[in-house]
């Protein structure tokens, strides 16, 4: 997979996968500088939060390897910019505390990015006919599965919150219901753009990220382009 994050890129890479194998790196260097300083310290909630950071930014290339399958580049470059976002500077540089709209930021975006993932996911299967479902159906899902992520993420701030004296939850049942609000608004808009693509056949971001996928995925996605879009 030609966007395996490993040295050296070459001069005809897109920007975009350059960009894509810097700021990945970065992050994690970020994260192993934060470890040694929380380790020195003896913080270890802040240990705990790093260590669960930098196995997240290795989640996509083990999904890949393990399944077969080349990950959108957008979507592993969103996946560390949330991870980034909420651990590193929401957490440990405290822009929690620092900035009133900075969690609600994050968990709106959750919701569009797990949202948008659910629909590739049921996309494929669709357009290779392995599911019979209307797209309502598959919009449906897609909100259904950013909804049920965006619920876990607030057990595990109230596991952490339990267990290591954080404060990931803020002022509490307050905070909880806010990100899950967020998170479900996220996940509708998705869910809207996406039916509106297996209804018209384009849409804002879906579009470009089906056209990357099948690319990148040509083994997965043969039977992809042998049925013609339904409606239902």
């Amino acid at each position: 997979m030609k966007k395996t994050i490993k040295p050296p890129l070459g001069k005809k890479d897109p920007p975009l996968e350059k960009f894509h194998f810097f700021f990945i790196w970065a992050a994690r260097i970020s994260f192993l500088v934060v470890l040694i300083m929380a380790i020195s310290r003896g913080n270890w909630g802040n240990v705990a939060l790093i260590v669960f950071a930098i196995l997240l930014t290795y989640l996509a290339v083990a999904i890949e390897k393990r399944y077969a399958i080349d990950i959108p580049i957008e979507f592993e470059i969103s996946v560390v910019v949330l991870i980034f976002g909420a651990i590193f500077l929401g957490e440990i540089q405290e822009f929690y505390k620092v900035f009133w709209w900075w969690d609600l930021i994050l968990h709106g975006f959750t919701g569009l990015m797990v949202g948008l993932l659910g629909f590739i996911i049921l996309l494929v299967l669709y357009k290779g006919k392995r599911i019979n479902a209307a797209p309502i159906t598959i919009a449906l899902f897609s909100f259904s599965l950013a909804a049920a992520i965006g619920g876990v993420w607030e057990i595990f701030e109230f596991i952490m919150d339990q267990t290591f004296g954080l404060n990931m939850q803020k002022s509490g049942l307050m905070d909880t219901m806010w990100d899950i609000i967020v998170n479900n608004v996220g996940a509708l808009v998705t869910s809207i753009i996406g039916y509106i693509y297996l209804r018209v056949g384009e849409a804002p971001v879906v579009s470009n990220i089906v056209r990357r996928f099948k690319k990148d995925n040509p083994k997965i996605v043969n039977v992809f382009d042998k049925h013609t879009k339904r409606t239902g």
